[in-house]
């Protein structure tokens, strides 16, 4: 094969755009370079290769030796348009030679009907679409990029394929969308680049691509090149299993997992998730939990921030290993019949320089009014909710985790700072809505439409709302006025209930409104219990901390509290660390204090959880009516003086019921009597000063635990049975036969 090197038959002045392309700024790269007509019957072939010495263009019958135009680094060839065909560039640099394909002969791949729906803010699958992805084009493999930044004057992928040169790899802008697209053949896998974005002032921003599947670790902040594997998919049994544990009528335990500080390995290192896979799905089974739920793994830089300042939405952390890993770990979720939450963080994100703040040199993600668009409490920044292109932003990262992954659902973080305009806000630091109101009207179209696509793409998932207002309708209905999350956090029973706790018994009978008022609203919403992180933070102190007393006091507190709120109608959530009683706070630093294990006093608390979660499940009294007034009774709430709690909960079936007791009183009572609503024999079924949960034995009907109802009126009932009570103490009975005594 001969090289000829043709002269151009004209001379073409191309200063201006050798200017341009030195400097990094060309918004139409492809009206230049690739293959042009410059009269009727020749073509130039123009391509910007910086550091090259030669280059070749390689036709199938012939090569063409490039020309340089002056000293710049741009090369020209011409040749008869009846030669143009598939052609490579043969690039000489100094040190090697490259054979490679011209990116600007390849058109744009981009879908015009998805990047419609992008802008339109209803692409539920924008993750497809845009970023960065290995795809076949014309027969060649390579990475086809797209970023949204319709404000740039211009964008480039820059990264190790390029030594992070600006002026590589222009990028074609698309007026209609506002995204950037460009097709690179050859790359590999775990090829870190990032978007070099030109503002129309000049100033150059190197960001992280928002769509990425992987992310560098801090402190490095570059995206990585990751093929999306298949979407998880579900069997039919999986799908069952899914839908019966999500069931509003299921027992639902849910114990929250920060994954960097569950347990470490030697050296302080973290577990891997093929290592999690093993270790925390067998102790969660043993523990009798149905749910983990994670706090958030999108890729974050800062440690500190426990995931909620995420920059790498897209992409799991890989502080505990990479995609494939982080599959089977959710596998093994799925095998084991485990429900699998994940923390979402739709209300804010950070201000690191390769985030999303002023992403194309403008509020492009954020508003532009700090009243809109800064969080004051946490210095990071709000979404703009009211733009189309976020909100499909927003809706295909909750569909991606849920799609891709098959998980269970999402907890959403932080709901009331996206609801209310005035969040944390003095007189005059925020905007009303059009209305005149505080609502943020964009946030809430935001959040119904995520619950509406996922649960009508997801059957049988859970979406979950940390919203601590009085909001109505969290859990309602979009088509009802809702917002349309299956579940929403009890801040208000979390509040009341450790306030209560935290109180000498002795002064307990002065607030006893504290542990009954949550009955009040109970069924307002479907609502979990948490005893979140949250709670065991800031210098908050560990939960068996906050319990008053002397040390045996404390680990009774804490037994006869996680009884009472396994009881009271409403899903639960534990914190690790809670159930082994943790002293100290939670330190994201460190692993849990297993350790405490050897004392019988922690011990007790971990069987007392793993105790609990068994009667709940196999008892539907204690979870079938969790929403509904048919499930819960008061036997006495009046009992401020003893601080005595007694109540009543029913099953579908009326007549299997489970009578709860809770003593918070350091006294124990004998020859108490319950009024229950029928004849019958019942049976202990819990009692958290049972010995073996480190309790002082008190037996509440004898060696038997059974005791038999007498016709003896008691709290507005015919039947009543005696028992001891245990001090610090609370204790189930469930009824399990129909004799009675006269």
């Amino acid at each position: 094969m001969n090289s000829i090197v043709r002269k151009t038959a004209k001379s073409q002045h191309y200063d201006q755009q050798v200017n341009a392309l030195k400097r990094g700024c060309f918004k139409d790269p492809f009206s230049f370079l690739g293959v042009h007509a410059i009269t009727d019957t020749h073509s130039e072939i123009r391509c910007y290769m910086p550091g090259a010495t030669k280059l070749t263009i390689k036709l199938p019958q012939q090569m063409i030796v490039s020309t340089r135009y002056g000293d710049s680094d741009l090369f020209i060839a011409q040749l008869s348009n009846q030669d143009i065909s598939a052609y490579q560039l043969v690039v000489d640099y100094s040190d090697c030679q490259v054979i490679c394909e011209d990116v600007y002969s390849f058109d744009s791949s981009l879908d015009d009907s998805a990047m419609y729906l992008f802008n339109e803010g209803t692409l539920e699958h924008a993750y497809r679409h845009l970023g960065a992805h290995f795809i076949d084009f014309k027969g060649v493999a390579g990475v086809r990029f797209s970023v949204w930044a319709p404000n740039a004057s211009s964008v480039s992928v820059i990264g190790e394929f390029n030594h992070w040169q600006q002026s590589q790899h222009f990028m074609r802008f698309n007026p209609a969308s506002g995204v950037w697209d460009l097709f690179i053949p050859e790359l590999n896998e775990g090829q870190c680049y990032k978007f070099s974005i030109t503002t129309l002032s000049g100033e150059v921003l190197e960001k992280a691509d928002p769509f990425a599947f992987k992310m560098q670790q801090a402190p490095g902040t570059a995206s990585v090149l990751q093929t999306r594997p298949a979407a998880i998919k579900l069997t039919d049994k999986m799908q069952r299993q899914r839908v019966k544990r999500n069931a509003i009528d299921a027992p639902i335990s849910i114990y929250e997992v920060h994954l960097g500080s569950w347990q470490r390995k030697e050296g302080d290192r973290y577990l891997t998730y093929q290592e999690l896979a093993q270790r925390l799905i067998n102790y969660v089974t043993e523990q009798g939990f149905t749910h983990i739920q994670l706090m958030p793994i999108s890729e974050f830089p800062f440690d500190g921030s426990w995931g909620y300042q995420p920059v790498g939405l897209f992409a799991p952390t890989s502080r505990f290993g990479g995609l494939d890993d982080f599959r089977y770990f959710v596998e093994q979720c799925h095998q084991a019949n485990i429900g699998l939450l994940i923390d979402w963080v739709p209300g804010h994100f950070p201000s690191d320089p390769h985030g999303l703040h002023r992403f194309d040199g403008t509020h492009l993600f954020e508003h532009a009014d700090v009243r809109q668009g800064f969080h004051p409490d946490w210095n990071t920044y709000i979404y703009n909710y009211d733009r189309p292109e976020v909100r499909s932003f927003l809706v295909a990262n909750a569909m991606y985790w849920l799609e891709e992954f098959a998980i269970d659902g999402l907890r959403v973080d932080a709901v009331a700072s996206m609801l209310y305009l005035d969040y944390s806000r003095e007189d005059g630091q925020w905007i009303p809505n059009k209305f005149g109101g505080r609502e943020n009207l964009g946030a809430i179209e935001c959040l119904k439409q995520v619950n509406l696509r996922c649960y009508a793409n997801n059957p049988g998932i859970m979406m979950v709302a940390e919203e601590s207002t009085a909001w109505p309708g969290v859990t309602r209905q979009v088509n009802h006025d809702g917002l349309g999350f299956g579940y929403k956090w009890n801040m208000g029973w979390m509040n009341d209930s450790l306030h209560y706790m935290q109180r000498d018994p002795l002064y307990r009978q002065h607030h006893h409104h504290e542990l009954t008022f949550s009955m009040v609203y109970a069924y307002s919403e479907n609502y979990i219990l948490p005893l979140s992180h949250d709670e065991v933070v800031h210098g908050k102190g560990s939960l068996i901390e906050k319990m008053p007393g002397d040390d045996w006091q404390k680990f009774a507190n804490l037994r006869a509290y996680y009884a009472f709120m396994w009881a009271h109608p409403g899903k639960k959530l534990l914190f690790m660390g809670g159930e082994i009683a943790q002293r100290s706070e939670w330190n994201h630093d460190q692993s849990i204090d297993w350790h405490l294990l050897e004392h019988l006093s922690h011990q007790g608390v971990q069987r007392t959880i793993a105790q609990l979660n068994k009667v709940y499940r196999d008892v539907p009294a204690l979870h079938q009516l969790d929403t509904e007034p048919s499930g819960f009774s008061w036997i006495d709430n009046q009992n401020a003086q003893q601080s005595i709690f007694s109540f009543i909960r029913f099953a579908k079936k009326a007549s299997d019921y489970v009578v709860v007791i809770s003593n918070l009183t350091p006294t124990v009572y004998h020859d108490y009597c319950i009024g229950v609503p029928s004849s019958g024999e019942f049976e202990v079924i819990l009692n958290t000063d049972d010995e073996q949960l480190f309790g002082s034995g008190v037996q509440v009907c004898g060696q038997s635990a059974k005791t038999t109802s007498t016709v003896t009126p008691c709290h507005g009932h015919q039947h009543s049975i005696k028992l001891s009570l245990p001090a610090l103490a609370t204790v189930y009975l469930k009824r399990v036969a129909d004799e009675f005594i006269d």
